[in-house]
């Protein structure tokens, strides 16, 4: 699934997003300033939390309630490698059935044992942005991997 779009019809789109995952850890890989954390901002407002969403860049994982359960919002842009991942128990979250949305995915790909959707956003010229979906990647048939393969 394939979708351009400008930051005023992101609603829309988090909506449709929703609608067509078919995992609830989900990957999304972009360069910097092409707008995950905006977009993960929309998708835990569409799954009914009302917490306020912000970049993890620092914290690594920020928790944001929903009914019944939690959304994990990860960014692992600072992580050096899988040991780091996990000392701080990425493998617990992942264990959560919880939703689990991972920026900067490529070091941590490795942990990942169960399906996973995959988005990949782009900067057009015009200041909106394409974003793919590729859904249901089982990493482990993959690996070793880059998610340069999967845009």
């Amino acid at each position: 699934m394939k979708i351009t779009y400008k930051i005023e019809e992101l609603e829309d789109v988090a909506k449709q997003l929703i609608e067509n995952f078919t995992c609830k850890t989900i990957l999304f890989e972009g360069e910097m300033g092409t707008g995950k954390t905006t977009l993960i901002k929309a998708l835990v407002k569409q799954l009914g939390s009302k917490d306020e969403v912000s970049s993890p860049t620092f914290s690594i994982v920020n928790e944001y309630k929903i009914m019944n359960s939690n959304i994990y919002h990860f960014d692992m842009y600072r992580i050096e490698n899988e040991i780091d991942a996990l000392n701080f128990g990425f493998d617990d979250y992942l264990n959560s059935n919880s939703w689990i949305f991972i920026e900067w995915p490529k070091i941590i790909t490795n942990l990942i044992v169960e399906n996973v959707d995959f988005i990949s956003i782009s900067l057009e010229k015009n200041t909106s942005r394409t974003l793919k979906l590729s859904q249901n990647i089982n990493l482990t048939e993959q690996k070793p991997m880059s998610t340069e393969n999967l845009t």
